[in-house]
């Protein structure tokens, strides 16, 4: 069973049990794998949105509303495996975490025989994970949040020259030549500067709120370059 499958299971399974709820260790058993494994899958499902939370005591474990559903959707298998496809590809990309729990969203609300089809069609899908740099989730989780809430960040990033740590606000994530950048204004120096993430080695978000630079600033990107929220 691959995550994506396993993710939905999970999230039905809590669903079924309802307020009686899972442990880690009922789940990890179940799906035969670690109980870290389980609080990382959780952990996902939460950060989709689905109402999944850790009951503490003796009768505790991972407990989800019954009622948590989507109305229906109408997507064809082809269009669910582009999904995940493009979410495979993007392993290492911004937001990967919550476009993976929306996936299993999207599954949920299927219909049995289309989601079928759809998981058929992704298991003939390969793609090579090993490919491409390697960049921390807590580093992509704290840039994500400092983007999205407009916070400033702080990060250690590794060059030639050695470790440096910046407090920086950031602007957009770009894209090019097969690498993520940040790209954010240096608070020291004033300056905007363009940070490949996988340099990136940690990152926190702080309290303080960033300053709203206009993309505009950076420049105009290449005529090859486009927003995520435009259509091909």
């Amino acid at each position: 069973m691959n995550r994506t499958d396993r993710l939905y299971a999970l999230r039905e399974e809590l669903r079924r049990a309802g307020a009686r709820g899972r442990t880690a260790d009922q789940l990890a058993a179940l799906f035969e794998v670690s109980a870290r494994t389980i609080k990382r899958d959780v952990s996902t499902l939460q950060a989709g949105g689905f109402p999944v939370w850790a009951r503490p005591g003796r009768l505790g474990g991972y407990v989800v509303d019954e009622a948590a559903t989507l109305p229906p959707i109408n997507l064809t298998a082809t269009e669910v495996s582009g999904l995940a496809a493009a979410l495979a590809a993007s392993e290492r990309g911004p937001f990967h975490a919550a476009a993976e729990a929306a996936l299993v969203k999207v599954l949920s609300v299927m219909e049995p025989g289309a989601r079928s089809r759809a998981t058929a069609l992704a298991q003939r899908v390969w793609v090579d994970r090993a490919e491409g740099l390697e960049i921390s989730p807590g580093v992509w989780r704290a840039v994500e949040r400092s983007l999205a809430e407009g916070r400033v960040l702080r990060i250690s990033s590794v060059h030639s020259a050695g470790a440096r740590e910046t407090r920086l606000d950031p602007i957009v994530l770009a894209r090019t030549r097969g690498e993520w950048y940040l790209v954010g204004r240096d608070r020291a120096e004033q300056t905007i500067r363009w940070w490949p993430v996988s340099r990136i080695v940690s990152a926190g978000v702080l309290s303080e709120a960033a300053e709203s630079i206009p993309v505009e600033t950076i420049g105009t990107p290449p005529s090859t370059a486009r927003t995520i929220s435009q259509q091909p």
